[in-house]
């Protein structure tokens, strides 16, 4: 018996058999087990986030891009055609050194001492509020702007007779009016507008004579009706006004262009700006100081 059992130890019998390796599910190499394990990879790496290249194409955009136009600046002398249209020509003559130095000085001084200044006051939106500079009116007939009224003043100052005078050689032109502006400082100023009241009749010229600080005298073009009073896109110009100058404005230059004379926040000193005009009598029935044509404005 102990024989057998020594046997058996020796051959093994008692030992525990091994456990078999496990087998691969599916062989690899054959084409079919390859495709769906590529198969398996793109969906992983798809649900996970790799990132997948995309192609973009430009569109065209369907609204062209406008650009505003840069203003233009008149310093030299010289006349000016300024636009072309349907209501005519209209043209700007700028005269810079029309009166000598000296003498725009002295004239300068005695007109701010002389002359009647006072503040106008002005209805807009049925509100009153006080024009920001001094004024004065010379003629032989009333004019009415900003829906308030400048009575008539026959007697004029004898220094602004001697300058209607020279005005009307130098330009060709005869005025029965005038209107003397005061900007006392930067401050002082006047905003868009046209002198197209009905008073100034059709296409009115204007004459300006500047003396004292110079002032930057902005003009914007009417825009077009399509634009509904947008002046966005509108032509400028800009025309610095220093002590002696002087400004015709004619032919539809009222009727086709804005002025103003804005507020400039630093050192200014006064400013006289004299604007000779015509002033006929209004028609009958017609509300003074009404504009000749329904105008799209801005105060």
């Amino acid at each position: 018996m102990s024989d057998k059992r020594q046997r058996a130890r020796v051959q093994g019998s008692w030992a525990k058999h091994p456990a078999k390796p496990p087998q691969p599910a599916a062989r690899l190499g054959t084409s079919s087990n390859n495709q769906q394990l590529k198969s398996a990879s793109s969906s992983h790496e798809s649900n996970w986030g790799v990132k997948q290249q995309r192609t973009f194409e430009f569109q065209q955009p369907t609204k062209l891009i406008r650009e505003i136009p840069p203003e233009k600046v008149i310093e030299q002398a010289g006349d000016y055609e300024i636009s072309y249209g349907l209501s005519g020509v209209s043209r700007l003559r700028l005269l810079p050194g029309f009166l000598l130095p000296e003498k725009a000085d002295w004239m300068f001084s005695k007109l701010l001492a002389e002359l009647p200044w006072s503040q106008k006051t002005n209805l807009r939106q049925g509100e009153a509020y006080e024009e920001p500079r001094l004024t004065c009116w010379y003629g032989e007939l009333p004019y009415t702007y900003a829906r308030s009224t400048m009575a008539a003043t026959t007697q004029w100052h004898p220094l602004l007779s001697t300058l209607r005078e020279e005005v009307e050689r130098a330009t060709g032109r005869s005025f029965n009016s005038l209107l003397c502006n005061l900007y006392r400082d930067g401050h002082d100023s006047i905003g868009w507008h046209s002198d197209d009241e009905a008073s100034l009749g059709d296409k009115p010229t204007i004459a300006s004579l500047s003396l004292g600080d110079t002032r930057v005298f902005s003009l914007r073009k009417q825009p077009p009706p399509e634009e509904n009073g947008d002046y966005t896109y509108v032509e400028r110009l800009r025309v610095p006004l220093s002590h002696g100058t002087l400004l015709l404005m004619e032919g539809a230059t009222q009727e086709d262009w804005q002025h103003q004379v804005a507020k400039e926040y630093h050192d200014r000193g006064p400013r006289i700006n004299l604007t000779f005009r015509t002033i006929y009598p209004e028609p009958e029935g017609h509300r003074p100081g009404t504009k000749l044509r329904c105008i799209a404005k801005q105060p």
